[in-house]
C-alpha cells in the first residue's frame, strides 16, 4: 500500500512540473493561438485520465479492505468473494458485458447477422435423418384392404358400373384402392354379382374383365379369380341354379377376349372332382370348339337391353306374341318380355298386340290379347304410360290400317270396350278411341228421309 501511494505522488509531481513549464511559456508569450488550443486539449485529457485512475484504484482498495474484514478467501484475486452468476471480470477489469457480444461460448446463437456455412451431415450421428439428404420421396400411403373391407368397397363399384357401363370410371376407382394381394378377388366378386343379375349385367362384366387385363389386372390374376369361382360353385348354385353353364360362358368369353390364357382349360383336364366345375369347363370347351373361327364370342350373352337395334326388338316382340297365340302360356310370354330388358320400349308390344287383333279373324285373338295385357298390367310389367302410348299409336294409324282392314273401326271399338271392362285401360283412353261415322242413304219406304 505504501508503494502504491508513492508512485501516485511521483506521477502527480511530474505532471505538475510540466504544467508549470507550460504556464511560464504562456506567460512569456511564446505560443501561437493554435499551440495554445492544443495545449488546453492536452490538459483536459490528462485531467480525465487522472480521474479514471484514481477512481479505479480507490474502488479496488475499498473492495480488498472489505474482503479482509469479512473473512473472504485470501487466495481469490483481490480478496474478492465470488458471487454466483456474476458476469464481471474477477481480475477487476472490464465493464461486465457478455464476452464477444454474446456470440461466443457453447449453445449460443451467435452474433446478429452472422451467416453460417452448410454443415455436412454425419451418418454416424444419432440424430442423422435420411430425409435431410433429399433421398426420401413423399407420397400418399393408402392402407391395403382386407377381405371384408374389399367386399364392402367393391360391391358398390360393380353395382354402379351395371348402371352406367363406363369401364374407364372403374379403372380410376381401382387406382385409388390398394388391393394388394387380393387384387384378383375383384374379378371373382364382379362375376359372382353378375350371375345373380341379368344377361346385360353379364355382358358388361365380360367387357369390364377384357378392358382391365393388362391395365389393372394381369392374366394370372384373372386365372386365380376363375379358380376361386370354380371352387365356390357349390355355394353359388344355391342362389343361381344355372351358375355352371353361365360360368362356362364367362370362361369361354374371357379366353376369346385374351383375358385368360389359352392353357386355362388344359390344366384342369382329368383333375376336376366337382361335378359343377366339370360342367362349367365342359361348357366352355364346347363354346370354344364351336366358335373357333371367331376372334370374340360377342354373342355369348346376346345383345343386352337398349343396345339392341329397334328392328330386332320389334321382331322379338312379334315372335313373342305369335308364340303366345299358339301356346297360350302367359308366364312364358312374361319371361320373354322381361329378358328383353327394354321397359322403355314396352309400348311397342302393346302396339303390335292391338294390330294383331285388328288383322285377325274371330274373337279368340281378342280375348287372348286382352288376357295377356291384363296380366302384364297386374304384374306391373307394362306401366300406364306405356299402355296409353301403345293404344294412342294405333289410334293415330287407324285410317291407314282401315285401308287394309275394312272392319278395323268395329274391331277396335269392341277390343277397347273389352279392355276397359277388364280394367286394362282408363276411361279417358276408351273415350278417345276414334269411331267412323256411318250413314244410311234413302231407301224405299223411308219416306225420303236420310237416316244417320
Amino acid at each position: 500500500m505504501g508503494n502504491e501511494t508513492g508512485v501516485f505522488s511521483f506521477d502527480n509531481n511530474a505532471e505538475l512540473d510540466e504544467d508549470e513549464a507550460a504556464l511560464e511559456a504562456e506567460v512569456n508569450g511564446n505560443w501561437t493561438p493554435q499551440e495554445k488550443a492544443l495545449h488546453e486539449a492536452r490538459l483536459k485529457a490528462k485531467a480525465k485520465r487522472r480521474l479514471r485512475k484514481s477512481s479505479s484504484r480507490s474502488e479496488s482498495l475499498s473492495e480488498s479492505l472489505s474482503g479482509e474484514l469479512a473473512g473472504g478467501d485470501p487466495h481469490s484475486p483481490k480478496g474478492k468473494v465470488p458471487v454466483p452468476n456474476d458476469r464481471k471480470s474477477r481480475a477487476g477489469k472490464g465493464r461486465g458485458l457478455p464476452k464477444k457480444g454474446g456470440a461466443g461460448g457453447k449453445g449460443v446463437w451467435g452474433a446478429a447477422g452472422m451467416v453460417y456455412e452448410v454443415e455436412e451431415l454425419d451418418v454416424k450421428d444419432p440424430n442423422y435423418d435420411a430425409i435431410e439428404q433429399g433421398d426420401t420421396v413423399y407420397a400418399t400411403v393408402v392402407p391395403e384392404l382386407d377381405e371384408k373391407e374389399l367386399e364392402k368397397t367393391v360391391n358398390p363399384i360393380v353395382q354402379e358400373y351395371f348402371e352406367h357401363g363406363d369401364t374407364k370410371e372403374v379403372q380410376m376407382l381401382l387406382k385409388d384402392l390398394n388391393l394388394g394381394h387380393h387384387k384378383y378377388e375383384f374379378s371373382s366378386l364382379a362375376v359372382s354379382l353378375s350371375l345373380e343379375g341379368k344377361a346385360s349385367h353379364r355382358e358388361l362384366t365380360s367387357r369390364l374383365l377384357s378392358d382391365l387385363v393388362g391395365k389393372e389386372l394381369s392374366e394370372s390374376d384373372m386365372a386365380r379369380a376363375f379358380d376361386k369361382i370354380l371352387k365356390e360353385l357349390p355355394d353359388l348354385i344355391l342362389d343361381t341354379p344355372e351358375a355352371p353353364q353361365m360360368l362356362g360362358q364367362f370362361i369361354a368369353r374371357a379366353i376369346a377376349d385374351h383375358a385368360l390364357p389359352m392353357s386355362f382349360l388344359d390344366r384342369y383336364k382329368g383333375k376336376v372332382d366337382c361335378d359343377y366345375a366339370r360342367a362349367a369347363l365342359d361348357r366352355a370347351a364346347v363354346l370354344l370348339s364351336m366358335k373357333r373361327e371367331m376372334v370374340r364370342l360377342d354373342n355369348v350373352w346376346g345383345v343386352g337391353g337398349g343396345l339392341r337395334p329397334v328392328k330386332h326388338l320389334v321382331k322379338e316382340m312379334n315372335l313373342l306374341l305369335k308364340e303366345y297365340l299358339v301356346s297360350g302360356e302367359v308366364k312364358e310370354a312374361e319371361r320373354c318380355l322381361r329378358d328383353l330388358e327394354v321397359p322403355h320400349f314396352h309400348h311397342e308390344l302393346v302396339y303390335e298386340a292391338v294390330v294383331m287383333v285388328l288383322e285377325s279373324n274371330g274373337d279368340t285373338a281378342i280375348k287372348m290379347m286382352c288376357q295377356l295385357l291384363k296380366s302384364f298390367w297386374k304384374t306391373g310389367l307394362i306401366t300406364v304410360d306405356q299402355m296409353n302410348r301403345g293404344f294412342q299409336r294405333v289410334y293415330d294409324e287407324l285410317p291407314e290400317i282401315y285401308l287394309d282392314v275394312p272392319h278395323a273401326h268395329t274391331i277396335m271399338e269392341s277390343f277397347v270396350d273389352l279392355c276397359y271392362q277388364e280394367s286394362v285401360i282408363t276411361k279417358l283412353l276408351r273415350d278417345t278411341c276414334p269411331s267412323r261415322g256411318r250413314k244410311r242413304f234413302v231407301s224405299e219406304g223411308d219416306g225420303g228421309l236420310i237416316k244417320n
